[in-house]
């Protein structure tokens, strides 16, 4: 086991992690109906093939990928579909998805395995089992598994690093998992491995969570999982970022713009890594997931199960919540998340929280920075904050390119600690988008040399 690491930088917020920590994970009983979006992933939405009328079986493809960067989409229910439209998606657009009635009788489809053992079988063959059963990054990125398990010839992988730390505030279903299915987790470890040809597989645990660290290195103990290598990172937001725990792990940097295979590394976080455990050992196809729901709002916070498609209600009704008094909804972490508009947007492969806060923050303040440098110190990034959100409030894209607003990974570090309150991280979002669009602008036919 690894001495217990660390990185420059990042904050420590209260987790707020003891409500659910020893809370088993719970069943949600699928809704009345489901609204399965074709984007839950990065990359083009994938394909619908289902109309209204028809009818399907849980598991069964309603949405083929529609290039090999995109994720193909399954339905959570069997039932019929009542409609294909544009529906609200957590992200604040409206996205098309098929609305299906359930008729709760959870009718599947047939799913096996690959045809040979996966210590035997060629990565290519794991590859296609993993493309066809739709899995994503399950951590938030929603990066198609595919695309960080073929990575370009130029950049071999040396190392897979599966991340269990769970930084996030009040998210507790990832650490759920390593203690409710270890073994899966590190069979899924051993495939990514095997479909790499990596040398090296790490799987990292925060310091704090004992229970967790106790269970990886138990279970590594086993003669199956001897290649296996559990290292301990100490407890800071946001160690879970995956540039953050290359640096820390192999102290090697994943350059700008680049991804961990650019450095050498895979990384995954450990739902991503049991759904690829899953889809090649028994084909089973990724169309629910845990996640934590909790919040000053909630009276019985809960790690659940739920079917993707679900409504955020549903989830919020189950765990007792007062929609009264809530002011906020966040889908994903309180940190990083998304606060919602509307709580008919369903549970996507991504969503590993729903949070309910009765408290309401300005999405905007116009308040001044007083260059009190906290937020320099805080970017694990090693960004200047202050500097950036200058330099987007002027439109000035070519300093905040060089200032590097591209390298950051908007973890919220700065905008927690800012004595202004100035929402710094908004400063950022809108600055990788301006320096993206005059590139593309730079790039179009007909542009200026």
């Amino acid at each position: 086991m690894f001495r217990s690491l660390g990185f420059r930088g990042g904050i420590h917020p209260p987790k707020y992690k003891n409500p659910t920590a020893d809370s088993p994970i719970e069943v949600l009983p699928p809704p009345a109906k489901v609204i399965i979006p074709v984007l839950q992933h990065t990359g083009p939405c994938a394909s619908i093939l289902v109309k209204r009328g028809d009818r399907v079986r849980l598991g069964q493809l309603i949405a083929e990928p529609s290039s090999p960067d995109s994720a193909a989409v399954h339905s959570s229910v069997s039932g019929v579909v009542l409609s294909v439209a544009n529906f609200p998606h957590p992200l604040g657009a409206h996205v098309l998805a098929a609305e299906i009635e359930n008729d709760g009788q959870d009718l599947a489809v047939e799913t096996a395995g690959i045809d040979t053992p996966w210590k035997e079988a060629a990565p290519q063959e794991i590859v296609r089992k993993i493309f066809s059963c739709g899995v994503v990054g399950m951590g938030g990125t929603g990066v198609p598994a595919q695309v960080n398990l073929l990575p370009p010839a130029n950049n071999p992988v040396d190392t897979v690093i599966v991340d269990c730390t769970g930084c996030e505030p009040f998210a507790v279903a990832d650490l759920r998992l390593v203690k409710e299915h270890t073994d899966e987790i590190l069979t899924g470890a051993l495939i990514v491995r095997k479909i790499l040809g990596a040398k090296r597989a790490i799987v990292v645990a925060d310091s704090s969570a004992a229970d967790v660290a106790s269970s990886l290195s138990d279970a590594c103990k086993d003669e199956k999982f001897h290649d296996l290598s559990v290292a301990l990172v100490r407890p800071k937001y946001p160690q879970s970022d995956e540039k953050i725990l290359v640096r820390t792990l192999t102290k090697r940097e994943i350059p700008s713009g680049g991804t961990p295979a650019d450095a050498g590394c895979a990384v995954h976080n450990a739902a991503t890594i049991l759904a690829i455990a899953r889809s090649v050992l028994s084909g089973t196809p990724l169309y629910q997931r845990t996640l934590t729901a909790g919040g000053p709002c909630v009276s019985t916070p809960k790690n659940l199960l739920v079917r993707l498609g679900t409504p955020v209600r549903n989830v919020l009704e189950f765990c007792g919540t007062d929609l009264q008094r809530t002011k906020k909804v966040v889908m994903g972490g309180p940190m990083r998340g998304s606060a919602q508009a509307e709580l008919d947007a369903p549970v996507l492969k991504t969503t590993y929280g729903v949070f309910a806060f009765d408290t309401l923050v300005p999405g905007v303040r116009n308040y001044n920075c007083i260059g009190c440098g906290r937020c320099t110190r805080a970017c694990p990034m090693r960004l200047s904050p202050a500097y950036l959100m200058r330099f987007t409030d002027k439109n000035n894209v070519i300093d905040a390119q060089h200032w590097g607003v591209a390298d950051c990974i908007e973890c919220g570090s700065c905008a927690y600690v800012c004595p202004a309150k100035i929402n710094l991280v908004h400063f950022m979002k809108l600055g990788k988008y301006r320096v993206k669009n005059a590139a593309a602008s730079r790039a179009a036919p007909g542009a200026a040399a």
